[in-house]
């Protein structure tokens, strides 16, 4: 389907050259054009980027204008627009891909819905970071195409509605017992690694016992990532199975020194993404045990949420894989909101997720991913778009029983039972299931904070806030997320200095609990203006929010003590509730 208006085409500027005021697309597009096109989406109201996507528009079309396009790589970003310094690596900080995924879907919506009559289009075509300009063509009515083609803006809508209304009834369903879905296991394009045999460097009996030994504990240990499908490779054959990418390594013992060298590589150009190495002593009585260890250390790296593998798909466009890309990005993008839980990026989350399971109705991470998203609305109070039907936490529980009905071992899924458990008040089969989990997957840092949270929450303080430290040491993404945690923890025993510098760190500025909890340790820390400044924001732009602020505090099960001392800590920050 097309909408009315179009980006350039040849055949159809040809058609309608003379049905309206927009250039045909031949005709060069002068510099003031382009930078009126700019112009309009940084003001777009639809167009929905921070500050620093902002500046990677304004930078890649101001370099390309200025006759500098083969400048504009990885590098020359982060270093001008991101303030990276000259050591910048890309393999090791994905921040430009990240934010070049980010800015590409937010013009994709500015030009859905405020730039359908801008004369120009910018895009930044996947696979680089130059960007392309073309005239937007105006397309013939209806009538002139003999079709029957309504406005895009119709034809998006009844999308949404639909797929709303199947996801709904579903969950529905599922809640009363009865499966509509098919058995046949269905998923979008997930990583295939291919693990090949690791290789013994030194030529030793010692050393072919410790490479023959890891490698299968490595297939073991990355199975337990349930998004990644790991294969069995061979050593003459890297790319079997269309793996995406590929582990090897080798081992080499001099004396009671273990040197293990691995390397991730791209299965289709071979290029290394990533390599570490690792050097411990080694005692032949605890082999087995040195194996696991370092086979569970791999695993992490690579496969955890914000892991090695995760970065490396986030760059990925979607010409370099096969399969349905756009669904498996989802859940990719469902990581980069998670970083803030931010309510302007939650709607289009929600959405992409009902489009998946909608799509893919047997991929139990999208379904636990959309039962935690549910979950977000209800426990920070997002604002829900006009066309959207609120969530409940009958609709979260029903994703999370389904993702866990399809994979009962995948640990997305048995968190986001946990998570609905939690929030229901049912506190101690939600721990149960956390416990399930983290024996599931000892390896998922992402688990591990959100469990360590929930049993920090329950009273259990000490046991509680060790995990999310350890979960925050291991993991290799955003750590707003777990440094407000630990704040909360620095708080509880009453260590406002260290509280402080926690949620300073944190600046997960665009939720409200981050504010919440701010304005409460800087209550207690004797930072008067820092408490103003918080609940002005508060007040400015989430009052529902404070209002609601005993339910939000309730909806987490803190014992009594606790809970009373945290309010009373908001009522010094002069937040009235």
């Amino acid at each position: 389907m097309r909408s009315w208006f179009a980006s350039s085409d040849k055949g159809l500027a040809d058609a309608s050259a003379d049905l309206g005021p927009h250039a045909p697309t031949d005709v060069e597009i002068p510099p003031e054009a382009i930078r009126d096109a700019l112009a309009r989406i940084l003001k777009g109201e639809t167009f929905d980027a921070p500050s620093r996507s902002r500046r990677f528009l304004s930078y890649v079309v101001e370099e390309t204008l200025a006759g500098r396009a083969d400048r504009i790589k990885a590098f020359s970003i982060a270093t001008d627009v991101f303030g990276r310094g000259a050591d910048f690596d890309s393999h090791a900080d994905p921040i430009v891909r990240l934010e070049a995924v980010r800015l590409r879907r937010a013009m994709e919506q500015y030009y859905e819905r405020a730039g359908t009559n801008d004369p120009v289009v910018i895009s930044i075509p996947k696979g680089g970071y130059v960007p392309a300009f073309a005239w937007q063509v105006l397309v013939p009515p209806v009538e002139a195409l003999e079709t029957d083609r309504p406005p895009r803006w119709i034809v998006g809508l009844v999308a949404v509605v639909c797929v709303g209304l199947t996801v709904s009834l579903a969950l529905l369903l599922e809640a009363a017992g009865w499966s509509p879905w098919p058995r046949a296991i269905s998923t979008p394009a997930v990583p295939r690694l291919l693990v090949r045999p690791i290789d013994d460097v030194s030529s030793s009996p010692a050393a072919s016992a410790l490479a023959n030994g890891l490698t299968p504990e490595i297939l073991g240990q990355m199975a337990k990532f349930r998004d990644i499908v790991t294969v069995e490779g061979e050593r003459d054959n890297p790319n079997a199975h269309g793996a995406r990418y590929v582990l090897l390594g080798g081992v080499s013992l001099a004396g009671s020194r273990l040197r293990l060298q691995a390397r991730l590589l791209d299965a289709e150009d071979a290029s290394v993404l990533w390599a570490h190495t690792y050097d411990v002593n080694y005692d032949p009585r605890q082999r087995i045990a040195l194996e696991e260890q370092l086979a569970r250390e791999i695993a992490t790296e690579l496969g955890q949420p914000y892991g090695v593998i995760y970065k490396a798909d986030a760059g990925r466009s979607g010409s370099d894989t096969s399969g349905d890309w756009e669904s498996y990005s989802c859940t990719l993008s469902y990581f980069i909101y998670r970083a803030n839980l931010d309510a302007r990026s939650h709607p289009r989350v929600r959405q992409c997720l009902e489009k998946t399971v909608a799509r893919f109705p047997d991929y139990a991470t999208a379904w636990a991913l959309l039962a935690q998203t549910y979950l977000d609305e209800l426990r920070f109070r997002f604002p829900v778009e006009a066309a959207t039907a609120p969530a409940s936490l009958e609709k979260a529980t029903a994703a999370a029983k389904r993702a866990v009905e399809l994979d009962p071992r995948n640990v997305r899924a048995l968190q986001a039972k946990m998570l609905a458990l939690y929030f229901d008040g049912q506190v101690e089969s939600a721990l149960a299931i956390g416990e399930q989990a983290m024996a599931t997957n000892p390896n998922d840092t992402e688990l591990m904070g959100e469990y360590g949270l929930r049993v920090a929450d329950s009273g259990q303080w000490s046991r509680g806030c060790a995990l999310v430290a350890q979960a925050r040491e291991r993991n290799p993404g955003p750590l707003g997320y777990y440094e407000v945690i630990l704040s909360i923890c620095s708080y509880i025993e009453r260590d406002y200095a260290a509280a402080t510098m926690w949620i300073r760190r944190a600046a997960v500025v665009d939720n409200p609990a981050y504010h919440l909890i701010a304005a409460a340790v800087f209550a207690e820390a004797a930072y008067p203006v820092d408490a103003e400044a918080e609940r002005k924001w508060l007040m400015a732009h989430a009052p529902e929010f404070v209002t609601n602020v005993r339910t939000w505090v309730g909806l987490r099960n803190v014992p009594e003590v606790d809970r009373n001392r945290f309010l009373t800590s908001l009522s010094k920050a002069g937040l009235q509730f």
